[in-house]
């Protein structure tokens, strides 16, 4: 089986920021990503440290969403130089991988 390299990206969001729908159009429109996967997460918790979950009595808007995409390095790279200072500083991860062709 012949594999491919590539670079693997995952960026942490949560509901109430509202960039989800940007993200997604400027990675679709703009950069002609080939494509990306988004996770809801059923809890979680961030730079406050108040944990946020998803059951019955609390509906929160601000559970954790994971955006990951991947490609060839060198388009990955122009992605997120254009991403620039739209994503937070640590909430972004980066490392390569193999796929197979």
């Amino acid at each position: 089986m012949k594999m491919k390299q590539v670079t693997i990206v995952r960026i942490y969001l949560t509901e109430g920021e509202k960039q989800l729908k940007n993200f997604m159009r400027q990675l679709r429109d703009w950069e002609k990503l080939r494509g990306l996967t988004v996770f809801r997460g059923i809890s979680g918790y961030g730079e406050s440290g108040v944990i946020h979950g998803s059951d019955i009595v609390d509906l929160s808007l601000n559970m954790p969403i994971v955006i990951e995409f991947f490609d060839d390095a060198e388009k990955i790279n122009q992605i997120l130089d254009h991403l620039g200072d739209q994503i937070k500083t640590g909430h972004m991860l980066k490392w390569s991988a193999e796929i197979n062709e």
